[in-house]
């Protein structure tokens, strides 16, 4: 099953809730809640960001009042890619021409329903390895890997 790690600020807890419930009752995986009391979303940001770039975690769901905050926060990390989505065609090519592993969504900018499509436009579709986007993919990663 695949694991999952989310988080939020306090911006986005009662959102984050209904997602962890959503992912579940979908079967998408198993989930971490990494909190959300935390007002810097640098932080938690960071956290999920580490576990999923380290591994332990195949993905991850990010939240704060625009989702941008911890978007930034979150690509800071070697290995995260974390995408803002805020439509669900974004969240399929998140997955499909950019293997984002990070799925960044907006409290305040989308509503419950779009969260929803857009958890299961992230989580439903997978890159192809080899497909045209694999070049471009290849450059972020190995930017990454060369900058230590």
């Amino acid at each position: 099953m695949r694991k999952i790690a989310i988080g939020c600020d306090p911006n986005a807890q009662a959102e984050k809730e209904a997602i962890i419930k959503y992912i579940e009752a979908k079967g998408y995986g198993e989930v971490t809640d990494f909190g959300s009391e935390d007002p810097i979303y640098a932080n938690v940001a960071i956290q999920v960001a580490e576990a999923v770039a380290g591994g332990e975690y195949e993905r991850g769901v990010l939240m704060c009042g625009t989702g941008l905050g911890v978007s930034i926060a979150a690509n800071k990390v070697k290995g995260a890619y974390a995408a803002l989505c805020s439509d669900v065609y974004s969240a399929q090519r998140a997955r499909l021409s950019n293997d984002a592993n990070i799925l960044c969504m907006g409290a305040f900018t989308t509503g419950g329903k779009v969260r929803e499509l857009l958890v299961d436009a992230f989580f439903t579709n997978e890159f192809v390895p080899g497909c045209g986007s694999q070049p471009k993919v290849d450059r972020f990663v190995n930017y990454d890997k060369e900058r230590g």
